[in-house]
């Protein structure tokens, strides 16, 4: 009951998926966003409130721009046939000079580029917000996992003494 309740809230808000494991296996050094190319059985599904962007990453292809890749948004059920393909590459709308600055951080330094949520913005258009990040290895994600029990900890015991 309760995450049909945090399902509705996020709907309402405009925010259409999340990706909680991003800030657990990546360091997120800076945020963009960007405008997504759909299909209108795309949009539809994507008001329902079905997708996934937990496996997905944002690729420079050989055209110069940035697609998304492993993105699943499911089929639109009353389209039929004039549906979509659920893990298609969709382009990501950007300015040529971002273009040409995140392509040179994700090409020279490393940086891989992850999108950490899908949402509508106020306008109703489909927007995506991307952390340009670095991967974490085992012993980072166990210094932030300490990092944060101890700060919870610290709460607790501000709060008890308070």
């Amino acid at each position: 009951m309760a995450a049909a309740k945090k399902k509705k809230d996020a709907l309402e808000s405009g925010t259409v998926a999340l990706n909680r494991r991003a800030r657990h296996d990546y360091e997120i050094e800076d945020t963009i966003e960007a405008g997504v190319m759909l299909l209108g059985t795309e949009v539809k599904s994507l008001r329902t409130g079905r997708a996934s962007i937990a496996e997905s990453y944002a690729s420079l292809e050989a055209d110069g721009d940035f697609y998304l890749v492993n993105a699943n948004i499911p089929e639109y059920g009353p389209a039929n046939r004039f549906n979509h393909e659920p893990k298609r590459l969709r382009k990501l709308l950007l300015h040529r000079r971002e273009i040409g600055k995140l392509g040179d951080l994700v090409r020279r330094s490393g940086y891989t580029m992850i999108p950490l949520s899908l949402y509508f913005n106020n306008r109703g258009i489909a927007k995506i917000k991307l952390g340009i990040a670095r991967g974490k290895k085992n012993v980072d994600k166990r210094h932030s996992e300490k990092e944060r029990d101890w700060k919870r900890q610290q709460a607790r015991i501000l709060r008890d003494k308070g």
